[in-house]
């Protein structure tokens, strides 16, 4: 059975047009083309099965086909419901991978082409969130005997990876991708800052400036956020409950205030926190008439849509991915995709260029953890800073700059405990 028969997608026929969407993103991924060129010599996977959930779009999907070309035999699903592109999963199987995904499943089908993925006994994982993992030691024990390790992507589930390993129950070792300078400093920030605003901009078409922008925790997505909304010249409010990070929200030129007193002002909301509830009924109470919420945690609890139905008289689409929510009193509150990510569910994600040093990253953690698992043990580890400086390297040269080396007398007085 070849990887069409094989896969789960909803219409093969729109392969061609994934395939013109995995052919722009490709021709702007330098440093991922030069990491294929090194697997296609190397095959680092020769006869290994790979299985990634990530969000199932044009960048992931050439994620899936350098690592093919590094030889493996690649199963693709979703990370959420809604960032899966149709036509990109098509243009996918087509060429060879397997792929388990469908735009807007229910969550019971959702889950289904989840543990689809893990029953073709991989010996690696990409994960996005930690839902793989969790599924391996939890409901498909069966499915672990060959799983060397692997890489997890996002903030949240490396949350959950570390929970599982500090209660002894991690049973091989993931590379915390997410924490690697060359994923936060760019991915996080400048990714998700820009994919964040290309999302509610294209959704609500809607002026940002001189609006009153509440952005829900101030970690490199958050500062990514609030960035570009003070770009687009809104207001921007951070709230937070790391103390620090406030400080730093305000020397960086923004309000700090607790949730229950940005409410009040907040003409548009993102929330980008990892936790749940960060925005919540007693938020609802004071938000203005016609206040925008949006999500770009990975899950989507950080908005409490039962709070906020529990208020509401009514509800309806007003446009495509904007949900109005009328409250008692007439006020009218919109939430965006449905509380999820709003640059995936709403949007095409981060940048090509971005995503190109992630995914940089993901590829070359994966070759790392193949070579590596025996000396790791089952436990979350950092990406070694080599790969990282490489990553950024090869970003360097694609764009045809260099920088300086020490010399070995500046090496020698560095290394040097001596008065000097």
């Amino acid at each position: 059975m070849n990887s069409v028969e094989k896969s789960i997608v909803t219409d093969i026929k729109l392969a061609p047009e994934g395939h013109l969407k995995i052919d722009w993103v490709k021709a702007h991924m330098p440093v991922l083309n030069r990491i294929r060129e090194q697997f296609e010599k190397e095959q680092p996977f020769k006869g290994l099965k790979v299985t990634i959930s990530l969000h199932l779009e044009a960048k992931t999907a050439y994620l899936a086909k350098v690592v093919q070309a590094g030889g493996a035999e690649v199963t693709i699903t979703g990370s959420n419901p809604l960032s899966t592109q149709d036509d990109v999963c098509a243009a996918l199987a087509e060429d060879g991978i397997t792929v388990f995904a469908k735009y807007n499943p229910s969550p019971e089908e959702y889950k289904s082409l989840l543990i689809k993925s893990l029953e073709s006994k991989p010996d690696l994982i990409i994960d996005d969130g930690g839902d793989l993992v969790t599924i391996l030691h939890s409901e498909r024990k069966d499915l672990l005997e060959n799983v060397r390790g692997g890489a997890e992507e996002t903030t949240t589930g490396i949350l959950r990876l570390k929970a599982m390993e500090k209660e002894g129950e991690l049973q091989f070792p993931m590379l915390a991708v997410n924490d690697a300078f060359c994923k936060y400093l760019f991915d996080n920030r400048y990714g998700t800052g820009q994919s964040v605003w290309d999302g509610i901009n294209r959704t609500t078409n809607l002026v940002v400036a001189g609006k009153t922008v509440v952005v829900v925790g101030y970690g490199w997505c958050g500062k990514g956020v609030a960035m570009r909304a003070k770009g687009l010249g809104a207001n921007v409010i951070v709230t937070e409950i790391d103390a620090i990070k406030a400080v730093e929200a305000y020397m960086d030129g923004f309000a700090v205030m607790p949730m229950v007193e940005a409410a009040k002002q907040g003409d548009f909301f993102v929330t980008v926190t990892g936790n749940r509830d960060v925005i919540r009924g007693e938020h609802y109470k004071v938000m203005k008439d016609g206040a925008i919420l949006s999500n770009a945690g990975h899950f989507d609890v950080e908005v409490n849509k039962p709070e906020l139905e529990a208020q509401s008289v009514s509800k309806r689409t007003v446009r495509r991915n904007i949900e109005e929510y009328e409250l008692t009193d007439g006020r009218k509150i919109y939430v965006l995709a449905e509380g999820r990510l709003v640059n995936l569910a709403a949007g095409d994600g981060h940048p090509a260029e971005i995503m190109d040093m992630t995914f940089a990253l993901q590829a070359m953690s994966l070759k790392y953890v193949n070579e590596q698992y025996n000396n790791i043990g089952s436990k979350v580890v950092n990406v070694p800073y080599e790969l990282d400086e490489q990553v950024a390297r090869y970003k360097l040269e694609s764009l045809g700059t260099s920088i300086d080396s020490l010399t070995e007398e500046q090496k020698s007085y560095l290394d040097s405990w001596a008065e000097h």
